[in-house]
C-alpha cells in the first residue's frame, strides 16, 4: 500500500498544478457555483469518459485521462463549496484556496489508505471502465441527494461522494500510468 500512497501523491501533484495554473489563470471563478453545478460538471465528464469507452470515434482531442484529472479537481472544488458555501466574488485570497485544496487531497488520501486497508486494494483488479461506473453511479447519487436538499436517512452525504468520486479517478490515472508507464497529462 506504501506504492498506492506515493502514487497517489503523485497523481494529486499533478492534478493540483493545474488547479494552480488555472488558479492564476481564471482566479476563482468556480466559487460562483453551486455545489450541484459542481456535480454536473463531474457528471459531463464521466459521462464523456463513459461515451469515449464505449466508442471509437474521439471528436475533442482531450484523453480519458484529462478529464479523470478534471474530476479529480472538481471533486476538490465540491468539497470547498461544501465548506465554504458559493460566493459572487471569486478574488479570493489563492493561498488559502491552495490551502483547502491541499487539506481536502489529504483528507482523501487518508480515507483512501484506511479504505485499501479494509477493502485489501481490490480496485487494482478492476477495470478502468468499472471504476468510471462506479463514478458514474456517485454522481447520480449525489445528484439525487442534492435534489433531496441535502437530506439522506441512511446514507453517506455529499462530501463522502466527493472524496469518493475523488478517489475512484486517481485509481483510474494509477491504472493508466500502470499501463502507460509515462502519465503525463496535456494542459488543458
Amino acid at each position: 500500500m506504501l506504492k498506492t500512497s506515493v502514487q497517489f501523491q503523485q497523481i494529486i501533484s499533478q492534478c493540483r498544478d493545474l488547479f494552480s495554473k488555472k488558479l492564476q489563470d481564471y482566479g476563482a471563478a468556480w466559487r460562483v457555483l453551486r455545489p450541484s453545478s459542481i456535480t454536473d460538471q463531474i457528471y459531463i465528464k464521466v459521462n464523456r469518459i463513459r461515451t469515449l469507452q464505449m466508442t471509437d470515434k474521439k471528436m475533442v482531442d482531450e484523453s480519458e485521462e484529462d478529464e479523470f484529472i478534471a474530476i479529480i479537481n472538481y471533486s476538490i472544488i465540491g468539497l470547498i463549496q461544501l465548506e465554504k458555501g458559493y460566493s459572487n466574488d471569486f478574488n479570493e485570497n489563492k493561498e488559502e484556496i491552495l490551502s483547502l485544496y491541499d487539506r481536502f487531497a489529504n483528507e482523501a488520501k487518508a480515507l483512501m489508505e484506511k479504505k485499501n486497508h479494509d477493502y485489501g486494494e481490490a480496485w487494482r483488479d478492476m477495470r478502468i471502465s468499472s471504476i468510471t461506473d462506479l463514478i458514474y453511479q456517485k454522481v447520480l447519487r449525489t445528484k439525487q441527494i442534492e435534489d433531496n436538499q441535502g437530506k439522506t436517512i441512511v446514507s453517506e452525504g455529499l462530501d463522502a461522494n466527493y472524496f469518493d468520486m475523488l478517489n475512484y479517478a486517481v485509481f483510474c490515472l494509477i491504472k493508466f500510468s500502470e499501463k502507460e508507464n509515462n502519465f503525463e497529462p496535456k494542459t488543458i
